[in-house]
């Protein structure tokens, strides 16, 4: 499970390992341009029901941490369904890989 510490605080968001991997890229992105946007999740299980969405902004604190040292293969049509949420009012909504289409695992990108 990795983890992004936001704005130094003590309790961490935890998402998955290789849907961080995915969103940190929309995320450098999105922060390179200089562009402020928010990022929402639902709850996982076995946390208290719900959803919650923070503001990010290039000033604020922002940090990655993964569990597995090895990079996971990328899968381009998840950074771009990530990345087009980014771009609405909305702001990013952490999408589940498992409902983009089906892909052979050799169609994916490194990165």
């Amino acid at each position: 499970m990795g983890m992004i510490y936001y704005d130094g605080a003590d309790n961490p968001i935890q998402i998955e390992d290789r849907a961080l991997a995915h969103l940190k890229v929309v995320i450098a992105t999105k922060l390179r341009r200089n562009e402020s946007f928010t990022l929402s999740w639902q709850h996982p299980d076995g946390d208290a029901p719900g959803r919650t969405t923070i503001w990010l902004h290039p000033s604020i604190p922002l940090r990655f941490i993964f569990d597995d040292p090895a990079p996971v293969p990328l899968r381009s049509e998840w950074i771009a369904a990530m990345a087009n949420s980014a771009s609405s009012t909305g702001g990013i909504t952490l999408v589940p890989e498992d409902l983009l289409p089906a892909l052979e695992f050799g169609e994916s990108d490194d990165g």
